[in-house]
């Protein structure tokens, strides 16, 4: 089976790790037997300082051409259809334009007759789905799209008619939680082609330590202190906005609490200044690799993930591999990642005292890191890519039977 992997969500060379977890999928392909293109379609970031990149003939960012072994291809044509994009927004349905641009770029660059099937990963500002259904259309190619969240949770509303196609012509849509697919279902999608296949985790990177041996290795070992962690980008729709606010009140009420905050944003610096206000002892990592992700990981008792918008949520499956505690709130596919309704926290009024309150509790009482690690363990990389694996086979399996239904006719 050759695959042609088109994706919204990869590695770039400021920062390797963006997307991940399309990388990670495509590490265990060639062991499943399966090989593949993986090309990038950029995300189409019209902030102003990417737009003023653009305008001075600077390059924007560009895919790295490997990471983890997994190897990127960028093609030139594309990476100039990105300049033309910041004027596309300008217009009315300016993406569907550039989106057939980038589609006409595939085709004439690659030979499209050697692929079996088309899977793109995301629905952006230029939405991968989009370029395959125009490739799938055009080579008579059966194509299958994953979102993941944001492309669903903010950009399906005002793009609605135009996702919605794109999903009913698609073999097969793979949403990466049950809540996701409820929200595409809300706004008209029938569903008759839905899957679920949630993100998985590493079982190399992510796996339970010694929390003291860590400690010290970070640097960060204080005698009979618990850890409160966070990980993930520091911006509104991760609540981070109120995660000082919530630290605080957990220290309010457990006092030999030490705070972890992995990852980076906008709100840093802000948050930095909040926390020295509050007078938490509160660190701050910026972002860091997957392993060293980990050992954060490890090293608290328990991680927050109090997000206001979550497609799934593949950080809480990491933590509960390495044996943490995770809880967080009840929005999108949080839930459905934590697995256990004793560590969620309904979304509404006083959320910020609430979760605080729980996270409290769960510090004084403990709980059974076993019980976490196990759970984990349905959702290796292996294990995900196995079930997308018999989703493809699906798809080429009604692709065959339809060819020879049409043939025998």
């Amino acid at each position: 089976m050759n695959l042609l992997v088109l994706t919204n969500l990869f590695p770039v060379e400021r920062i390797p790790t963006s997307g991940v977890f399309i990388t990670k999928r495509l590490q265990v392909y060639e062991k499943l037997g399966m090989s593949y293109t993986a090309a990038p379609v950029p995300s189409g970031d019209s902030s102003a300082l990417t737009f003023l990149r653009l305008t001075v003939r600077k390059k924007p960012f560009r895919a790295s051409e490997s990471f983890l072994g997994v190897k990127y291809t960028s093609l030139r044509c594309c990476e100039r259809n990105v300049r033309s994009f910041i004027i596309s927004k300008l217009m009315k349905n300016g993406y569907v334009e550039i989106s057939q641009r980038f589609a006409k770029c595939f085709q004439r660059s690659l030979d499209i007759s050697q692929y079996d099937l088309i899977h793109a990963h995301g629905m952006y500002a230029i939405p991968a789905g989009l370029v395959a259904r125009f490739i799938a259309e055009n080579q008579k190619k059966p194509f299958v799209v994953t979102v993941h969240g944001c492309d669903v949770n903010q950009l399906m509303r005002s793009r609605r008619d135009v996702y919605i196609e794109t999903f009913e012509r698609a073999s097969a849509v793979i949403f990466v939680s049950k809540a996701l697919l409820e929200k595409a279902k809300s706004y008209g999608y029938s569903a008759n082609n839905a899957h679920v296949v949630p993100n998985g985790f590493d079982p190399k990177i992510f796996r339970p330590l010694d929390k003291d041996v860590v400690r010290k290795e970070l640097g960060v070992y204080r005698e009979k202190c618990k850890y409160v962690g966070f990980v993930g980008s520091l911006d509104e729709v991760k609540r981070a906005d109120k995660l000082i606010e919530i630290f605080s009140r957990v220290r309010d009420g457990f006092q030999k609490v030490t705070f972890i905050i992995v990852g980076n944003g906008h709100l840093r610096k802000r948050m930095e200044q909040e926390a020295k206000k509050e007078e938490l002892d509160a660190l701050f990592t910026g972002w860091v690799t997957q392993e060293g992700v980990a050992k954060y990981m490890n090293a608290m008792d328990v991680m927050i993930l109090p997000s206001r918008r979550e497609g799934f949520g593949a950080v809480v499956i990491e933590a509960q591999a390495c044996g943490t505690c995770v809880i967080g709130s009840s929005n999108g596919g949080i839930p459905e990642a934590i697995g256990f309704d004793e560590y969620v926290v309904e979304e509404g009024e006083e959320f910020e005292d609430r979760i605080a309150h729980k996270v409290v509790q769960v510090l004084e009482k403990g709980y059974d890191r076993e019980k976490l690690i196990e759970r984990a363990k349905d959702f290796t990389w292996e294990k995900i890519v196995q079930t997308e694996k018999k989703i493809y086979e699906q798809v080429l399996g009604s692709v065959k039977r339809e060819f020879q239904s049409n043939w025998s006719v």
